[in-house]
C-alpha cells in the first residue's frame, strides 16, 4: 500500500492523523471501578460502633472481662504445663488487651461524633424552634398593644353610661331653664 493511502486512512474526522480516542458518554454511568478495599456502608458501622460502644459502657462488660481475665490467669498458673498457653509475664493476655483497647477506642471515638452529628441537628432545630417561638411572641405583644390602644377608642358601658347621664343632666337643665322662662 503506498505511504499517501495509508496516511488518508490514518486521518480523523478533523483532519488530524492522530489516532482515534475511545469517546464517553455522558448518558450513561460510569463502570464500576475494581476497589482494592471492601465496600462497607458507613451508616450501619456507625450504628455498630454504637452497639459496642454501648456495651463497653456497662457494669456487665466489666464483669465479663473481669471474669475472663480471672480465669485466664487461674488456668495459666494451675493448669498443667502442656495445657498452658500463657506463661507468667501473661504476655499473650497483655497483647490481647492491647488489642481489644485499640479496636474499643476509635470505636467509642465514633460513636461519640455520630452523637456529637446528632446534638448538633437537634441544637440547630431546636434553636430554629426558639426563633419561631420568639417570633410568634414578639407579633402576639404587638397585636395585644394594638388592641389595647384601639380599645382605649372603643365605648364601653360605663362611659356610655356617663355620657348618657351627662346628657340627661343637660336637658333636665334646659327644661327647668325653659320652665322659668319670660313666660311664667
Amino acid at each position: 500500500m503506498p505511504a499517501d493511502v495509508e496516511r488518508e486512512r490514518a486521518k480523523t474526522p478533523g483532519g488530524s492523523t492522530a489516532a482515534p480516542r475511545h469517546r464517553v458518554r455522558l448518558d450513561l454511568p460510569r463502570p464500576t471501578r475494581r476497589r482494592l478495599l471492601p465496600a462497607y456502608d458507613p451508616e450501619e458501622f456507625g450504628r455498630f460502633s454504637e452497639r459496642i460502644a454501648r456495651f463497653l459502657g456497662t457494669g456487665r462488660f466489666i464483669v465479663w472481662m473481669t471474669v475472663l481475665i480471672i480465669l485466664w490467669v487461674l488456668w495459666n498458673v494451675f493448669a498443667p504445663d502442656s495445657m498452658r498457653w500463657d506463661q507468667y509475664p501473661f504476655i499473650f493476655l497483655t497483647l490481647m488487651l492491647s488489642l481489644q483497647a485499640s479496636y474499643a477506642a476509635p470505636l467509642i471515638l465514633l460513636a461519640q461524633n455520630r452523637q456529637d452529628d446528632r446534638d448538633r441537628v437537634t441544637h440547630e432545630q431546636d434553636r430554629k424552634q426558639n426563633e419561631r417561638s420568639i417570633a410568634d411572641t414578639e407579633y402576639l405583644t404587638r397585636e395585644v398593644a394594638s388592641l389595647r390602644m384601639n380599645l382605649g377608642e372603643v365605648a364601653t358601658r360605663d362611659w356610655i353610661r356617663s355620657e348618657l347621664q351627662d346628657l340627661l343632666k343637660e336637658l333636665e337643665e334646659r327644661r327647668d331653664e325653659g320652665d322659668a322662662g319670660p313666660d311664667r
